[in-house]
């Protein structure tokens, strides 16, 4: 047990500083992450509402390749997962949405890529930061008892160290959990429109069958 003591007395003795370049080094991966996603999405951008008024113009005159050919040009998730879905179109209703769904799933994976590091610095950078906070409170304490209970310049530091950890984490944290939520959010509108898109797709073939079927 002294041993123990011992051992996290030495680890605290190390002080905070190691603990805010480790926040530095994830706010530096999470930031790169961030600029990495807002291209991305922006890249794969696109007007989905005229999208829409298209598909559903050129699938009422039953132009089927015209609007494969639409779909193609789209450089949205949305159009890219119906396309995936128009392209089977000859196998029914039931293959088309069989491929709606599993294109819709690996698009959601992509979009997701990474935000699940943003996601886990938002939620535990604080908590690092406490960590520093502390272990600068220790050491800090260390060094009232080395002064004999004088209030040194040392002491100040330490103490202001410890602080300025558990400030650093919160801003790292902040940020991120920010973008986390908004790209999320935009995930979620995207794949609704999708699934908009993909049910306009399936609304026609389901007439097309009952016409046939008649």
């Amino acid at each position: 047990m002294i041993d123990i003591q011992e051992r996290l007395t030495a680890f605290a003795m190390l002080g905070a500083t190691w603990v805010m370049w480790l926040l530095v080094f994830l706010s530096i991966i999470g930031v790169a992450i961030i600029f990495e996603r807002i291209y991305y999405f922006f890249a794969s951008r696109d007007d989905v509402r005229k999208l829409q008024e298209d598909l559903r113009l050129l699938l009422a005159k039953n132009d089927v390749a015209g609007a494969r050919e639409r779909l193609s040009q789209s450089e949205s998730f949305q159009g890219k997962i119906v396309y995936s879905g128009i392209e089977v179109v000859d196998d029914g209703s039931e293959a088309v949405e069989e491929r709606l769904a599993g294109a819709t799933s690996v698009a959601r994976t992509q979009m997701e890529r990474n935000l699940g590091f943003l996601g886990t610095v938002g939620n535990n950078a604080p908590f690092v930061g406490l960590l520093g906070t502390v272990i600068g409170v220790i050491k800090a304490f260390h060094v009232l008892d080395e002064a004999a209970g004088k209030v040194t310049s040392g002491l100040m530091t330490e103490v202001g160290e410890a602080l300025v950890a558990t400030a650093i984490g919160l801003l790292v944290a902040l940020p991120a959990v920010a973008f986390y939520n908004y790209f999320q959010r935009l995930i979620r509108y995207r794949l609704t429109w999708a699934d908009a898109l993909g049910r306009d797709l399936l609304a026609y073939l389901k007439g097309r069958e009952r016409k046939g079927n008649s």
